[in-house]
């Protein structure tokens, strides 16, 4: 059975090096209102990783399937989610 992770590694991102289409919007609300990490958890691609060095949520958009998910999975309507600009983002190689 094939993980997660090998079939992520087939999905192709072209890099906006412009502005990513997902930010966190105030990285103050994850440190003090959000006890739960939820993006770190709700995201199937692992796009957001709590650091706790750092005290922030680290976004790797590069890792973006555009499903959806962190547009409406935060309580705390803390996520900034829109598609990329034309020829940007997530290509599915096989369908």
């Amino acid at each position: 059975m094939e993980k997660l992770t090998d079939k992520l590694f087939t999905v192709k991102y072209n890099e906006d090096t412009g502005k990513p289409h997902i930010e966190v919007v105030d990285q103050n609300v994850c440190l003090s209102k959000c006890t739960g990490k939820y993006c770190n958890h709700f995201c199937p691609a692992g796009v957001y990783e709590w650091n706790e060095e750092q005290k922030k949520n680290l976004v790797s958009f590069g890792n973006c399937i555009e499903c959806g998910a962190c547009s409406i999975g935060c309580p705390f309507d803390n996520i900034s989610c829109h598609a990329p600009r034309g020829g940007y983002g997530v290509r599915y190689q096989h369908g």
